[in-house]
């Protein structure tokens, strides 16, 4: 079955420091025409850091679109389409948290809203974490680095207290695969 969907026309609506957005028209695999509405974003990359402990090390931030402080793993858009993926994980890890990784290994990638946008999000495993960061995080951002045990990951995941996409992907592989 063929459910391929063809531009036919494109309207920039808002073009912004790091997304654009881009009210579509398109013709349907039946002939028929609908309006999409795009958000086009550089990427992002995100990253699993677990110290020698076995605590996994998460950030809390507050999301304004959500109107709530969140538990995440790390991540950071990408610089620009140009820029590597695995060197956005290792500076984000080292500007949100006290750690750094000499390298990252990619577990997955994932877009993270297909429905209407193209973000695509590079997941990263840390290798050889270490609490030395120089770095700090972006004067816009605050952020509560926070250390869960395995055990103590299981209960957030059974008390729903994690709602951020990338960080339940990245929780469930540490838990499946370490």
């Amino acid at each position: 079955m063929n459910l391929t969907e063809t531009k036919i026309s494109s309207e920039e609506v808002y073009h912004g420091a790091f997304i654009n957005v881009f009210e579509d028209t398109v013709c349907l695999p039946n002939g028929n025409q609908a309006q999409r509405i795009v958000v086009q974003h550089p990427g992002a990359a995100a990253v699993l850091a677990v110290t020698s402990e076995q605590k996994v090390v998460l950030v809390r931030q507050w999301r304004y679109p959500v109107g709530e402080a969140l538990l995440e793993i790390p991540a950071g858009k990408l610089d620009g389409k140009n820029e590597d993926p695995a060197h956005a994980a290792v500076r984000e890890l080292a500007e949100e948290t006290p750690y750094t990784a000499t390298e990252v290994k990619l577990i997955h990638t994932f877009y993270t809203v297909p429905g209407f946008g193209d973000e695509k999000m590079y997941l990263y495993l840390a290798e050889n974490v270490q609490a030395d960061s120089k770095l700090s995080a972006d004067e816009d951002e605050i952020i509560e680095p926070v250390l869960l045990s395995r055990e103590e990951v299981r209960k957030a995941l059974a008390s729903n207290q994690i709602y951020d996409g990338k960080t339940l992907i990245a929780l469930q592989y540490w838990l499946l695969y370490y």
